[in-house]
């Protein structure tokens, strides 16, 4: 922690982000126009080069609409390989770097029918389906309490803001609980009728980790997924990596326009 920190500052200088950013499959676009410090997770000490499509794999510092914000163009997955500790280190970080808000995105497969490919879905609760949990092993109490409580690990204030941005903007968003489960296999039809019945919404990969890290860390947190698949058995198609891109690049332009309207109201 102390060597990755001292490499970042001594990049970014008197640059001190607000905000954080994770991008997950295919909303790399959000970063299109930004200038700023550009820092490849392959130099940073602690840091895992992403080996996933669609995620670029490195930290860009910069102003969005005037607030200053890190943002992680890709993250470290369970399924790579890396422990969990290893996949939120950057959250961490992100905390020693004085960040008070961070902003989770991912691409997920619908649960739901009603919850169509394409579709926007706010997280206001989680299901931890991956077997640990990122906080195992010895505490700091620089970051965080030893048990930490996960009421309202989505803020509701961040969530009120996007619902007022997307209502002005004409564009629909929904609700939901957001299941984690580790990959990189996509779930079977028996597993995806489970996770419905036990009240998951949409499932993915990631997120989970990171929130249950940032709120140890007293981060407030903004979840958004966006649907680009149905889960398996709700669709004739079966989910696949590339669909979860293409979708990410189409549908994702609402919401890296939604995103940039929030983020100046944060």
């Amino acid at each position: 922690m102390r060597e990755t920190l001292e490499f970042i500052k001594s990049k970014i200088k008197d640059f001190k982000p607000e905000v954080a950013i994770v991008l997950g499959s295919g909303l790399g676009t959000f970063c299109e126009g930004l200038e700023g410090i550009r820092l490849p997770y392959s130099q940073i000490a602690g840091f895992a080069p992403s080996t996933v499509k669609g995620h670029k794999g490195e930290l860009l510092f910069c102003e969005v609409e005037n607030r200053k914000c890190v943002i992680m163009q890709g993250r470290f997955h369970y399924y790579e390989g890396h422990n969990l500790a290893k996949t939120t280190l950057p959250i961490k970080v992100f905390k020693k770097l004085g960040v008070k808000k961070l902003i989770l995105t991912n691409a997920a497969g619908s649960l739901k029918k009603e919850l169509t490919p394409g579709s926007i879905m706010l997280i206001n609760d989680h299901i931890n389906f991956m077997g640990s949990n990122p906080l195992i092993g010895q505490n700091d109490e620089t970051l965080g309490t030893r048990f930490p409580d996960m009421n309202e690990v989505y803020s509701k204030r961040l969530r009120d803001i996007v619902k007022t941005c997307a209502k002005n903007m004409g564009i629909e968003i929904k609700e939901g609980i957001y299941c984690a489960l580790t990959g990189p296999s996509y779930e079977t039809p028996a597993e995806v009728k489970m996770l419905s019945i036990i009240g998951a919404d949409a499932t993915g990969m990631s997120t989970v980790p990171e929130a249950i890290v940032a709120k140890y860390c007293s981060i407030e947190i903004l979840g958004v997924s966006l649907i680009t698949n149905y889960a398996a058995g709700l669709s004739d198609v079966a989910p696949n990596h590339k669909e979860v891109v293409e979708m990410g690049k189409i549908a994702g332009i609402n919401l890296v326009n939604l995103l940039k309207s929030a983020i100046k109201l944060f």
